[in-house]
């Protein structure tokens, strides 16, 4: 067949994206997301990804220069058209001055090697930022109060880099909307498994307070708009805002679905707040208090303390390049289909039942009971 002599068009290279935190909960949404349309190199220290759709470099944050050569920093940089950098310490029992070292060191090392590269940084930060802790709580819970100082310190070293910017606040990262599944156990969603299996009775809040919780799949999506868009600058809100679940609602889904599987369990009391510094914390912490027991709530004072507010967040999804808004109850849909995945996995509530003798909450303390 004779040529037309026409040039056939080239198709367009996909962007190369170099992503830190590949391995975490939102990592792995983000893969899925943003690999049809992006070659991706993440960066990882010690878990391997062991993903066909991403190419791996080992690296550290934490190191100069990322722990790479010169010449294998350079090397990289020059690939790299955009940065998504989504690792962070979000372990709270870790060192404060580890966990500020992680997020704020390791932002800067990315940021040098987007500089060298030339390449936008779109930055996960936290919605949390926004719930500053009182100094007393500071004190209380030192690692909380490192993760949001060291979260709010890397924001400002995004917006003075000389490199455009993008920094995008997710609040709690659920699992899948649809099947639940989630990289990792997540601190709320272990405090939420306790309400399920009955092991909590008394829980710090008020019903009315909001816990902002948004699927990783939504946040996902509105990350990937974002880049598809070709925004390079402006902060964005991943959060369900008005639409987020109230606490009372959080607790009687967690009931309802226990009740699939057994007894409905006792509906734990909410205290409020000023309660909590004044008498929960102050009792547990005497010689009285079962050791197991003074950890759990301990752990559950310190998440509430953070993730509940009385005023919804600002939220930028619905917006202009930002993914599509929450609803309640698609949020109450997606909080059932993660317990669901909770309840399959270890720990679960399934295997709680099967088991012979399972441990039975501790008494509730006088002091507490009236």
């Amino acid at each position: 067949m004779p040529s037309s002599g026409k040039t056939p068009p080239t198709r367009p290279t996909r962007p190369t994206l170099l992503l830190t935190g590949g391995s975490g909960v939102l990592g792995r949404a983000l893969i899925d997301e943003l690999s049809p349309g992006h070659r991706i190199v993440c960066l990882r220290h010690r878990t391997p990804l062991d993903d066909p759709r991403v190419e791996e470099v080992r690296a550290d944050l934490l190191q100069p220069g990322l722990g790479l050569t010169a010449a294998d920093r350079d090397r990289l940089a020059a690939r790299v058209d955009l940065v998504v950098h989504s690792a962070a310490a979000t372990n709270w029992k870790a060192e404060p001055e580890a966990i500020h070292r992680a997020n704020l060191d390791g932002t800067l090392a990315v940021l040098d090697l987007a500089e060298r590269a030339g390449a936008p940084v779109y930055h996960i930060s936290t919605a949390f930022v926004a719930n500053p802790l009182a100094p007393e709580e500071q004190e209380r819970f030192p690692g909380a109060a490192a993760y949001l100082a060291s979260k709010t310190a890397a924001e400002q070293v995004v917006r003075e880099a000389s490199v455009p910017g993008v920094i995008l606040r997710p609040s709690v990262v659920m699992g899948d909307s649809a099947t639940g599944r989630i990289a990792g156990a997540q601190g709320l969603t272990r405090a939420l498994g306790a309400i399920v299996k009955g092991q909590v009775p008394v829980l710090p809040g008020a019903p009315d307070a909001r816990i902002d919780m948004v699927p990783q799949d939504v946040v996902a999506r509105a990350v990937g708009d974002v880049l598809r868009a070709g925004v390079t600058d402006g902060e964005f809100w991943l959060t369900a805002g008005p639409e987020a679940l109230l606490q009372r609602e959080v607790v009687d889904t967690c009931l309802d679905f226990a009740a699939r599987y057994g007894p409905r369990p006792h509906p734990p009391r909410l205290l409020p707040l000023e309660s909590v510094h004044r008498l929960l914390l102050p009792l547990i912490e005497g010689p009285s208090f079962p050791e197991s027991l003074r950890r759990r709530f301990r752990t559950y004072a310190e998440l509430l303390l953070v993730f509940q507010r009385s005023l919804p967040f600002d939220t930028s999804l619905g917006g202009a390049h930002c993914g599509p808004a929450v609803t309640r109850e698609g949020l109450r849909e997606a909080l059932l289909h993660n317990l669901a995945a909770w309840s399959a996995g270890p720990g679960g509530l399934r295997q709680h039942r099967r088991a012979r003798t399972a441990p039975q909450p501790a008494a509730l303390p006088r002091e507490l009971a009236s």
